[in-house]
């Protein structure tokens, strides 16, 4: 790669540099506390006092909200990111409920488990590979997308209890400018658990922390993220006897309803920018 172009592109002004000082910081203090102190000290914990496992679940996913909590905090107040939440008052009707999101950054999940203190998660099973994720995921009770026959009974059996499970349908995170495209696994669980699926649209602007790039990459200006608790989707619109059809029009819908939405938001970013109230 030509130096000089990465010279230029990473010549930050002192803000940025700022940002990226307490950026690496703020990862390196979240991973070596965060994961050191709650996985194996707090979690190992719960493990020996605990011995039922919903209750130990219930206690470990709070102890997960309360870290988010405290580290997004802390990154705001050191002028990292601003975030902002929108209609949040809606996730308190949700008992028992699919909570569908976009996925624009890896803060993502930090920013909505960090508002959800109980909040089971479908996340990937190489997860596991890492020895400090791996007891967490296992405490906390999340669902592992590799283990594809446990999906549905696990999924079942929480969302009968009164449970939410936070998905991102895309399955990975968003490629800024390009279409998004929805996997089934959420439609699917929607549809045999008969669930309903709030929606909830996260916009970042800059994009910071998107896919493929780099965590030094530091935007110009600090990124403000704007997560909107939006629309409650019916299953009882699209329950069919044929569940494969009736899933790919609910992953169709869920695709138009994020589509939208997201041109809405870009159009009101765009008329602000020129002195237009919205």
């Amino acid at each position: 790669m030509d130096t000089k172009f990465v010279a230029k592109k990473y010549r930050y002004n002192l803000n940025q540099y700022w940002r990226l000082l307490v950026t690496a910081l703020g990862f390196t203090l979240f991973g070596l506390c965060g994961f050191f102190i709650i996985s194996l000290l707090w979690f190992s914990l719960l493990r020996i006092f605990i011995w039922n496992k919903y209750q130990r679940s219930i206690i470990a996913q709070r102890s997960v909200q309360l870290s988010f909590k405290i580290f997004i905090w802390v990154i705001k107040s050191l002028g990292v990111i601003n975030y902002q939440f929108n209609g949040l008052e809606k996730l308190k009707q949700d008992n028992g409920c699919l909570i569908v999101a976009n996925h624009p950054s890896l803060l993502d999940v930090v920013l909505l488990a960090s508002v959800m203190p109980r909040c089971d998660c479908l996340v990937k099973g190489e997860l596991l590979n890492n020895v400090f994720i791996s007891r967490i995921i296992k405490t906390a009770g999340y669902i592992l997308n590799a283990d594809s026959e446990k999906i549905l009974p696990q999924s079942q059996q929480i969302l009968a209890g009164g449970g939410r499970i936070l998905i991102f349908p895309e399955g990975t995170r968003s490629v800024p400018n390009k279409p998004i495209k929805l996997q089934r696994g959420a439609a699917n669980i929607a549809l045999r658990c008969q669930v309903d699926i709030r929606i909830i649209h996260i916009k970042c602007d800059p994009p910071c922390l998107i896919k493929k790039q780099k965590w030094y990459d530091i935007p110009i200006k600090k990124a403000c993220f704007n997560i909107t608790v939006g629309e409650k989707i019916s299953i009882a619109d699209f329950i069919s006897p044929n569940t494969t059809v009736a899933a790919r029009r609910l992953t169709r819908h869920l695709t138009s309803v994020f589509t939208e939405t997201g041109k809405t938001e870009t159009g009101s970013i765009e008329r602000r920018t020129n002195g237009k109230t919205t």
